[in-house]
């Protein structure tokens, strides 16, 4: 993995011997984008912030440590394995926007890695990288961590503020953005663990390091949790632009008949498309490939994810809190045969509105492993249907 090459604090020194304003350039032309998912240009997003206009002059800085999403855990072993880049990064992120205070929004389930991440802390505070006085800068930031309380819908950038406020993870109505109006109604940047560390190793290592690898609108390098019907499970880094097949033969996955890319919000993508490239531009993810081997009912798979949004809709809105568990219903009832086709394209219709008008990520995303297995599965999906019903 390249992030344990990156030598301890490099990133950090290189940052605090430039200006604010050349750490944002600097990872602006790097041309990194959030490695969460959503890939919105990091650079852009620290610039937004550090130029809002914030009271009393107070900025956050917020990472997401929420990794909920079924089939990414690469967060996970970052933060066991390489704590000191993550914070690193934190650092130089509330460094370029003139943040004070640090946040590690920690996924409740992890509380095991607690004390481990606190004594990190603490060790850093003792030799001078957090402080009022940051290596000898005089530029002062320090890390506290929250800890979840296992909420899928607080892994959204303004359902983890509220959550951060006291108060029901619940997702804002957004304009305003977190950059311009988040924790506490100041600026906040939130970005997600492998960002942060990626940030230390962009100003470790130079902006067209980062740039050259991958592709001109997916720059960088990638951490993929590779997980499913494979022989060796696991995280892979490869640079963006690398095809599916490349990742799933890497894992061992023979004779796969679909990979889930994106986890339980992703895309179900046949073996006839494993050419395809896991990039923004093409298949995104924010880490998961989930692998379904050739003896799998892609139904049944699908009703286990269907289960999933169900149950962790935070139901604020209608079309994720009533569309998830009437296209739960919807699968359950094909697999027993009682289906008719009409019926089917309803579900198909219902999934298609859901992206449309459901307030956030979640209920966006729900329905699209399901409409993917139907469209690229349609044969075998029909074959639940009774004779009679098509």
């Amino acid at each position: 993995m390249t992030l344990a090459t990156i030598e301890a604090e490099q990133g950090l020194r290189a940052a605090l011997a430039l200006d604010p304003a050349g750490v944002v350039a600097t990872i602006r032309e790097s041309g990194m984008k959030g490695r969460g998912g959503a890939g919105f240009p990091t650079g852009l997003k620290w610039q937004l912030a550090a130029e809002a206009v914030a009271p009393d002059g107070v900025r956050y800085v917020v990472c997401n440590a929420d990794e909920g999403e079924p089939g990414t855990f690469k967060d996970r072993v970052l933060l066991a394995e390489l704590p000191d880049l993550v914070f690193e990064g934190m650092t130089i992120g509330g460094y370029a926007i003139g943040s004070h205070e640090g946040i590690c929004y920690l996924r409740g389930e992890y509380v095991y890695l607690l004390a481990d991440l606190e004594a990190c802390l603490e060790r850093r505070r003792a030799a001078g990288l957090l402080g009022p006085d940051v290596a000898g800068s005089g530029f002062a930031f320090d890390i506290t961590i929250h800890l979840g309380s296992g909420a899928y819908v607080c892994g959204e950038e303004t359902a983890l503020i509220e959550s951060l406020e006291g108060r029901r993870g619940e997702p804002r109505n957004r304009p305003p953005f977190p950059v311009v109006s988040g924790f506490r109604g100041a600026p906040t940047v939130v970005n997600n663990v492998e960002t942060f560390a990626w940030a230390a190793a962009i100003l470790a290592r130079g902006a067209d390091w980062f740039a050259h690898i991958g592709t001109d609108r997916s720059t960088g390098p990638k951490l993929l949790s590779v997980s499913g019907d494979v022989q060796r499970p696991g995280v892979y880094e490869f640079p963006l632009g690398v095809s599916i097949a490349e990742v799933i033969e890497a894992a061992g996955g023979h004779d796969a008949k679909a990979a889930i890319v994106g986890g339980a919000a992703g895309t179900c993508v046949p073996a006839r498309d494993f050419g395809r490239a896991i990039s923004y531009e093409d298949v995104s993810t924010g880490g998961a490939v989930i692998v379904v081997g050739p003896w799998r009912d892609l139904l049944e798979v699908a009703e286990n994810l269907q289960w999933f949004f169900a149950n962790e809709s935070c139901g604020q809105c209608t079309p994720c809190r009533v569309g998830n568990v009437k296209l739960l219903e919807g699968i359950r009832a094909l697999r027993r045969g009682e289906l008719t086709v009409q019926q089917l394209e309803d579900m198909v219709s219902l999934g298609q509105t859901m992206r449309i008008a459901s307030k956030c990520g979640l209920g966006q995303a729900a329905p699209n492993v399901l409409l993917s297995i139907i469209e690229n599965y349609r044969s075998e999906v029909l074959g639940h249907i009774p004779v009679g019903a098509r």
